[in-house]
């Protein structure tokens, strides 16, 4: 009965271990981890201490002192060494020791001074998820490897298969321009037409309304008429014209019309130049914090959502040390499953109990004139109603080549996207696309074989819109399909609602910004 109690008793002794630290032979700490709230002097005096109780007569693997036990293992030139109360159980301080002592080669090549340093963030990620709250969790080295990776089986395989989708698509585009130019030689060597793109033959098709299309359009496409086989167009067209900067810049303006070249107006905005990065504001307060959201995307031509993943990160600027030592209060209203992680020195327990950011020693404050990531959140899924934007593209082979119908549904209404970019691929060496219904802008880049459909904004508005046009080639020309926009809008809601002082939760004034762009969004 009394080892019974006993074992009860140390159950619930307090806080066990400490700290963990790498540190020289002469006590110098490389990097330190401490897992209760201890000062920079404490843990330093501790870590001095250390070699000048070691007796190099004998060969132990923990020593003590007063107050505290020191359970180490030399590293070559280092020691590793746990710091843990005198009331904690020896044989658990050593098991948790090794695990230590095995995760430091996983991200140090050489166990040097230089290596510990230039990898001691890897290192106290991988320390947290061994040690939580002073007790060891239970978790092996695949599994730290894993969490802190955050690697993914399934993402490696769909990378592979979509390197390959690709590769066979490229392949598959050279062989059909490859054909379409060997046609077009023999044609023109045996004096016949050259053979063009047709317009929309399927009499069921009908034009969309004058009254659904954007009113800032640009330029306006002609509507195709209906032929056998249109010639492409030689003469002036309805594009606007550059504005005129010498006779050789007219000249090469023509030329690009002559080959069917769309010209856009020198003050549109061109799709590919697009910024990713939303301007900051103007007015930066003292407390500035930027809400960062980037998305990867990739879905099947024929439906299905293969993977998408969300990484989001809020970052903390403070240029005032008069407000560094403050409290974030964030307001999550998320449902979509996302995974939370804090940085190392935010309090995970007020964070989970209020969902409120600050740091574990409310008397030390945030660094100045740094962008500090405080949290970050990450969501992968397949489940296609996540989709924020769909993309639907229906090419049907034609006597003369292809109709393509594509389209998108926003699917997040409460989004609003801008400077909307969807990229189709179309053959080369056929000459300019013939557009026929249109809703936003478009533009046909020639050397680099793209017809770019811009929208300048896609909100609840506008959250459908449709794009057809006739072109010679085949159906799967017009993939992989790729998207880009910007949003001041973040798709995950949450949000840092008020800023308050550690002592006497007084709001403090601050500025934000939020951004969600795009890595990769892509339809194959």
């Amino acid at each position: 009965s009394n080892d019974k109690y006993s074992s009860v008793k140390f159950l619930f002794t307090p806080q066990v271990l400490l700290a963990a630290a790498v540190c020289t032979k002469a006590g110098k700490a490389i990097v330190s981890r401490q897992f209760v709230e201890m000062t920079r002097t404490r843990i330093e005096g501790l870590l001095a201490a250390f070699p000048k109780l070691m007796n190099t007569g004998k060969q132990h693997t923990f020593v003590e002192t007063d107050s505290v036990r020191y359970v180490y293992q030399p590293l070559e030139k280092l020691y590793m060494v746990l710091i843990t109360t005198k009331n904690s159980n020896i044989l658990e301080d050593l098991e948790t020791l090794r695990l230590f002592s095995r995760v430091i080669p996983e991200y140090c090549r050489v166990l040097e001074e230089s290596e510990i340093s230039e990898h001691c963030f890897d290192l106290i990620f991988a320390f947290d998820e061994i040690v939580a709250l002073g007790y060891r969790e239970n978790v092996n080295l695949a599994q730290i490897r894993t969490f802190t990776e955050m690697d993914s089986h399934e993402e490696k395989v769909f990378r592979a298969v979509r390197e390959t989708q690709e590769r066979e698509a490229k392949a598959e585009m050279r062989r059909k321009a490859k054909e379409l130019q060997q046609a077009r030689r023999d044609a023109e060597r045996s004096g016949k037409k050259v053979p063009a793109f047709g317009g929309f033959g399927s009499a069921g098709m009908t034009s969309v309304s004058s009254g659904t299309i954007i009113t800032d359009t640009i330029v306006e496409p002609e509507k195709p008429k209906i032929t056998a086989a249109p010639v492409r167009p030689s003469g002036p067209s309805k594009a606007l014209k550059l504005g005129a900067k010498g006779k050789e810049v007219d000249n090469f303006v023509d030329k690009l019309k002559s080959e069917g070249e769309t010209i856009m107006p020198t003050t549109g905005k061109r799709g590919s130049d697009v910024s990713k990065v939303l301007p900051p504001p103007v007015n930066m307060e003292s407390v500035h914090l930027r809400v960062e959201e980037k998305i990867t995307l990739t879905c099947g031509r024929d439906g299905g959502l293969q993977n998408m993943e969300l990484l989001g990160m809020v970052t903390l600027r403070v240029t005032d040390d008069k407000y560094g030592r403050i409290r974030l209060i964030i307001n999550n209203n998320d449902g979509k499953g996302l995974q939370l992680q804090t940085h190392p020195n935010v309090d995970k327990k007020l964070f989970t109990a209020e969902s409120v950011i600050g740091l574990k020693n409310p008397e030390k404050s945030f660094p100045l004139n740094n962008d500090v990531g405080v949290l970050k959140w990450r969501l992968q899924t397949t489940d296609e109603s996540l989709i924020p934007l769909t993309i639907n593209c229906w090419p049907s082979e034609s006597g003369t080549g292809c109709d393509v119908n594509i389209e998108y549904e926003l699917q997040e209404e409460n989004l609003e996207l801008n400077d909307v970019v969807i990229s189709i691929p179309v053959p080369s060496g056929v000459g300019a696309p013939v557009i026929g219904d249109l809703d936003g802008e478009y533009k046909h880049d020639s050397r680099r074989n793209i017809l770019e459909w811009c929208l300048p904004v896609i909100d609840a508005n506008n959250k459908t819109g449709s794009l057809e046009f006739s072109i010679a080639g085949q159906p799967n020309d017009f993939f992989p399909i790729s998207v880009s926009f910007v949003s001041k809008r973040n798709y995950c809601d949450i949000q840092v609602t008020k800023v308050t002082h550690v002592d006497g939760d007084s709001s403090i004034r601050f500025s934000s910004e939020t951004s969600f762009v795009v890595d990769k969004y892509e339809i194959l």
